[in-house]
C-alpha cells in the first residue's frame, strides 16, 4: 500500500462540532446520495476520536444503503476508532488526500487543510476531487472548536463551486468574526481589494443596519442581513428557507 498523502493534524474534535456542515450536507446532498446504487461518503481526518464520523452517519441515515468511511493518516487514530465500526455501513481506515483508493460520492474534509500551507491547498484539492466518483462532491472547510462558526467550500472534479458561511446566531456578535474561520485558500486573502473581504464587509454592514430587527430574534436579523447583501448585488445562491439557520451560500466566482 502506498503511503497516504498528507500529514497528521492536531486531531482536535468535539461532539457536535460539525453539526452545521452536516445538516447542510443532509439538506443539499441527500438527493444525490439516494440517486446512486452504492452511496459512499468519506470523512477525511476525523481526528483523535471518531465522534464526528458517527454523527455524520446518523445525520445521513435517511439515505438507504449508505456507507460512511472515516479516514485518518495516523494509524493510532484508526486503531482507536475501529471499536466503533459497524461494517459495512460504518468503518475506518488509513488514508489521506488520495482517499485510500476509494471512489466516494461525497467527501467531508473539515479542519484538515487549515493546518497546511496555502500552497498545499491546490494539490490536495486535485488529489481529492480526482478520486471522486462521477458526479461526486468534496466539501472542505473550517470551523471553531464548538462549531459555532463555520465556512466551507464545495468542489467537484472541475474545481470550486460554492462558498458557505454559517454561524450560531444566538451567540453571533458580528459576521466579521467568520473571517477567523475562512478556509485556508481564503483566509490570507481577507484584505482590502479582495472579493472575500468585500463580502464580509458587506455582510457586516448589513448586520449593523439590521440591528432594529434584533428585537424579533437573531434569525430575523440574519435574514434581513442576507436580504441586504443580495439587494447590494451579491449572488446569494441558497433559498431564503436556509437563511434562518444562519447560512449564506454564494457561487465561487463571487469571491474567487
Amino acid at each position: 500500500m502506498k503511503r497516504p498523502l498528507g500529514s497528521a493534524t492536531r486531531g482536535t474534535t468535539y461532539p457536535n462540532r460539525l453539526r452545521r456542515v452536516d445538516n447542510w450536507l443532509a439538506w443539499r446532498y441527500t438527493g444525490l446520495l439516494r440517486g446512486v446504487a452504492d452511496p459512499l461518503v468519506v470523512d477525511l481526518g476525523f481526528g483523535a476520536h471518531p465522534v464526528t464520523t458517527l454523527e455524520l452517519r446518523t445525520r445521513l441515515a435517511a439515505v438507504p444503503n449508505l456507507r460512511v468511511i472515516g479516514l485518518e493518516i495516523d494509524p493510532v487514530r484508526v486503531a482507536a476508532a475501529l471499536p466503533f465500526a459497524e461494517p459495512p455501513w460504518l468503518d475506518f481506515a488509513l488514508g489521506g488526500f488520495e482517499l485510500a483508493g476509494l471512489r466516494p460520492h461525497l467527501v467531508r474534509a473539515m479542519n484538515v487543510l487549515r493546518q497546511y500551507d496555502a500552497a498545499d491547498v491546490g494539490p490536495a484539492w486535485s488529489a481529492m476531487t480526482g478520486a471522486l466518483a462521477p458526479g461526486g462532491v468534496l466539501v472542505e472547510g473550517t470551523c471553531d472548536e464548538l462549531g459555532r462558526l463555520a465556512c466551507w467550500i464545495t468542489l467537484d472534479e472541475a474545481g470550486p463551486r460554492t462558498l458557505t458561511l454559517a454561524a450560531n446566531l444566538s451567540t453571533l456578535d458580528s459576521p466579521a468574526t467568520l473571517a477567523e474561520r475562512l478556509p485556508k485558500v481564503l483566509i490570507h486573502r481577507n484584505v482590502p481589494g479582495e472579493r472575500v473581504h468585500d463580502l464580509l464587509a458587506a455582510l457586516d454592514e448589513a448586520w449593523q443596519r439590521s440591528a432594529a430587527y434584533a428585537v424579533y430574534g437573531p434569525r430575523q436579523r440574519w435574514r434581513r442581513s442576507v436580504a441586504g447583501v443580495r439587494a447590494a448585488g451579491w449572488p446569494v445562491a441558497d433559498p431564503p428557507s436556509r437563511w434562518r439557520f444562519g447560512e449564506l451560500t454564494l457561487p465561487w466566482h463571487a469571491v474567487s
